[in-house]
């Protein structure tokens, strides 16, 4: 598999009081939702190189969803119109990385999956819980798409302990206040010894974290949350960054040394 490691890290949660404490949710400039970094072309590469080969594993779309996962793809298209790089074709889009991408309305997330860096979740409200019915999901850090879909987010969280009973109350607020002209973003950040960006793994699977000497790279996700103003779902994307603790500035290697990040 391809190690493709960012140069920096841009989003460094435990540099700061708002975004180390849990679950440090962020206002987001609506313009800066959708990134592109340095390793575009090599994450994407990877991106159509899943989606191709082990579909299975990184889709999945509830028939119900399907509104949702089109007004989806219609926010990311409007989205690129303003992003440089993007050139519009004829039912298609060229991306940066020269690679054109036809628009195929009929895999609304496959299509929205290969034109961003970003994983894409949505998450609509069911029977009164917030519910994962859709997704595209290349990058998974830990956490099996299969297992998770269908599922309301106290369950989906369920072997992570800081994901207690009142954060989860919170947190189910939080969606439901969501609001179509304030986006939300957060970050989180785990220290992992092997660099690999799809490692997806099941709640029961041996989870035995590496000495921290050993845990060589960060992992970090710029994680944002926003609702579509059509069907009221919540779309959670995820920008993963991966840099060797080498990589990271004085300030962040200090920061971190204060407040340490878990191994995974």
């Amino acid at each position: 598999m391809p190690v493709i490691c960012q140069d920096s890290l841009p989003v460094a949660a435990w540099m700061a009081p708002a975004t180390r404490r849990l679950p440090g949710i962020q206002p987001l400039d609506p313009a800066a939702w959708l990134q592109l970094d340095e390793r575009y072309a090599a994450q994407m590469a990877y991106r159509d190189r899943l989606i191709a080969e082990v579909p299975a594993t990184v889709h999945a779309l509830a028939p119900a969803a399907r509104p949702a996962a089109g007004e989806l793809l219609d926010r990311v298209l409007a989205e690129l119109a303003r992003l440089p790089g993007f050139e519009r074709r004829t039912g298609a889009l060229r991306r940066p990385d020269g690679v054109t991408v036809p628009i195929d309305r009929t895999r609304p997330l496959i299509t929205a999956g290969r034109l961003v860096q970003e994983d894409l979740c949505l998450v609509e409200k069911r029977d009164g819980a917030h519910v994962l019915t859709g997704a595209v999901l290349c990058f998974p850090a830990s956490w099996s798409l299969e297992e998770k879909f269908l599922r309301p987010l106290d369950r989906i969280h369920r072997p992570v302990a800081a994901y207690t009973p009142d954060l989860a109350r919170r947190v189910d607020r939080l969606f439901d206040a969501i609001r179509p002209e304030q986006p939300l973003w957060r970050a989180n950040a785990l220290l992992y010894a092997d660099p690999e960006l799809h490692q997806p793994r099941r709640e029961t699977d041996p989870r035995s974290a590496p000495p921290g000497g050993k845990a060589r790279y960060l992992r970090a996700e710029r994680q944002c949350l926003l609702r579509l103003p059509e069907t009221r779902a919540v779309v959670f994307s995820i920008h993963s960054y991966v840099v060797p603790r080498d990589r990271l500035t004085a300030a962040q290697r200090a920061g971190l040394a204060a407040h340490p990040v878990t191994a995974a």
